[in-house]
């Protein structure tokens, strides 16, 4: 689901199509879909080659169904919210929701700052998104886990006491 936010989206046709897109550099991420699509509905799933990038897609007739936030546009030019049963799962998952976010538009990095001439670098999660819904998705989930976070720009996201990083790190881990 995280993922589908982020990264993926739903051609509705003659049969639909989920695709997720995922960079060429994470080889892990990209099995992970694929073993994601798999375990949910997919009897087949492709990996279709890009510029940087692999497409991980598969056909199914009822991908609408698991994912009724698909419309036409722009994720962050429509709502998205979550069916009643999706919430269930989320509550019950946070993490592994987080994790499809984080790895899909979100980055762990090593923040550097200089506080009266003294130098500091400390790790911390960015979560950006221009859309307010899957932004407020991305709160609700950390505030399932207990998880502090700020909001450091309109559309950014981050995570940077050392408790809610170590946190975060059982839950999402690695984009690898």
């Amino acid at each position: 689901m995280g993922l589908y936010l982020g990264d993926g989206h739903l051609v509705v046709g003659r049969v639909p199509v989920l695709r997720v897109f995922c960079a060429d550099v994470w080889p892990d991420l990209i099995a992970a879909c694929e073993g994601a699509m798999r375990a949910v509905m997919a009897t087949s799933v492709q990996r279709v080659q890009k510029r940087g990038c692999v497409a991980v897609q598969s056909y199914g007739t009822h991908w609408p169904c698991l994912f009724p936030q698909h419309g036409p546009g722009k994720k962050h030019e429509r709502p998205i919210v979550l069916a009643d049963w999706q919430r269930t799962i989320v509550e019950a998952h946070p993490g592994d929701f987080l994790r499809g976010l984080f790895h899909s538009d979100g980055c762990r990095t090593s923040n550097r700052v200089t506080v009266r001439g003294k130098k500091y670098v400390y790790p911390r999660y960015m979560f950006v998104n221009e859309s307010t819904d899957i932004m407020g998705l991305c709160q609700w989930a950390l505030d399932l886990l207990g998880i502090a976070w700020r909001m450091n720009r309109r559309n950014s996201l981050s995570v940077a006491r050392r408790e809610a990083v170590a946190a975060l790190d059982r839950h999402v881990g690695p984009k690898s």
